[in-house]
């Protein structure tokens, strides 16, 4: 996978691999995407627990942090975004959600659209729609908690917000 993006020899890739890389553990990295149409919230529902988060996923090797987010996006809800904008920068682990033995980093964006709005769920959900932020669904809270969406909501009215970052 390294050769393949690095566009370099398999055998160079390979020396670059110490034993100390293999053991190493890194936080995975999660992204997950927050747009807003007529002052309501997108949200999937998640096929493997049947509630309600922010579109995203683990983020994929070769893409940048934006890339990813708009082919979740894509993915799980049918919508095609752009000029996304980094909200927050959490440790799962310090934060309020749902508790988990992995280490990982989430990466909230502010998204905006660039076309049609008319979401449908994908191959890891079964559905997506907008909802008010009144009126919020029950959340997957190991992927998205209220918070996440509120301080989405704060940066598309106040576009000065800095980044949060724990």
């Amino acid at each position: 996978m390294l050769a393949n993006i690095t566009q370099l020899p398999i055998e160079p890739v390979n020396s670059l691999i110490t034993p100390y890389h293999l053991r190493y553990v890194t936080p995975q990295v999660e992204v997950r995407g927050a747009l807003f149409h007529e002052d309501k919230v997108l949200l999937v529902r998640e096929k493997s627990d049947g509630k309600w988060t922010l579109p995203g996923g683990y983020a994929d090797v070769g893409l940048t942090p934006v890339e990813n987010i708009c082919k979740e996006v894509q993915e799980e809800a049918n919508v095609i975004v752009d000029n996304c904008s980094l909200v927050s920068i959490r440790r799962k682990g310090s934060g309020p959600y749902d508790a988990d033995i992995r280490e990982f980093y989430k990466l909230i964006f502010l998204c905006h659209c660039t076309g049609d709005i008319e979401p449908k769920g994908g191959h890891e959900t079964d559905e997506a729609e907008f909802f008010s932020l009144n009126d919020l669904p029950i959340l997957s809270t190991g992927r998205t908690i209220v918070r996440d969406i509120f301080d989405a909501k704060t940066c598309l009215d106040d576009t000065n917000t800095p980044v949060i970052v724990d």
